[in-house]
């Protein structure tokens, strides 16, 4: 059996809970610079994950707080058709060797928020290396602004080919 072990979260974790939710403050604000939104749809947003994983980590996000089995048709084509095209968009941009797509579904399987959001977690060969393993950290080399810059370029030049809507 295999273990991914990720104590950097203990941050977000730990953190003093705010009263509401988070991914609606997100919605309503439309500060997509300083939420890291990079890219809003017809029912769903797609936003870094502050805490990830690994560098990349994004999130598909409900426009509206509900869970999945609660979705309209409308809205589950839609968040499904903005995670597949969040795909090509990260291969270009971040040239990773896979993917991890995960949804926690309820607090004791993960979820922090039990508004709908499925993770998209690029994956290399070699991104579990000693580091983690002997010292409980990760490295991730690219600052959160940096990669935001990224990929909203590559997430225009997919908007004009494939008619994404932002």
């Amino acid at each position: 059996m295999n273990n991914i072990w990720a104590p950097w979260r203990m941050k977000y974790i730990t953190q003093k809970k705010k009263k509401g939710c988070v991914f609606c403050d997100i919605y309503r604000e439309k500060k997509d610079k300083k939420n890291f939104v990079v890219l809003r749809s017809s029912h769903c947003f797609v936003l870094l994950n502050i805490f990830p994983y690994n560098n990349g980590h994004l999130m598909i996000v409900s426009n509206r707080h509900t869970c999945l089995e609660k979705l309209t048709k409308p809205e589950s084509f839609d968040t499904h058709e903005t995670l597949t095209k969040m795909i090509p968009i990260l291969k270009k941009a971040l040239k990773p060797d896979g993917f991890n797509i995960g949804i926690n579904m309820g607090k004791f399987a993960g979820a922090g928020l039990e508004h709908l959001h499925i993770h998209l977690v690029p994956r290399w060969k070699e991104d579990t290396n000693f580091m983690p393993v002997l010292t409980d950290t990760k490295i991730i080399s690219q600052s959160l602004k940096e990669l935001y810059i990224l990929l909203i370029k590559e997430v225009k030049m997919q908007n004009s080919k494939c008619k994404i809507s932002s």
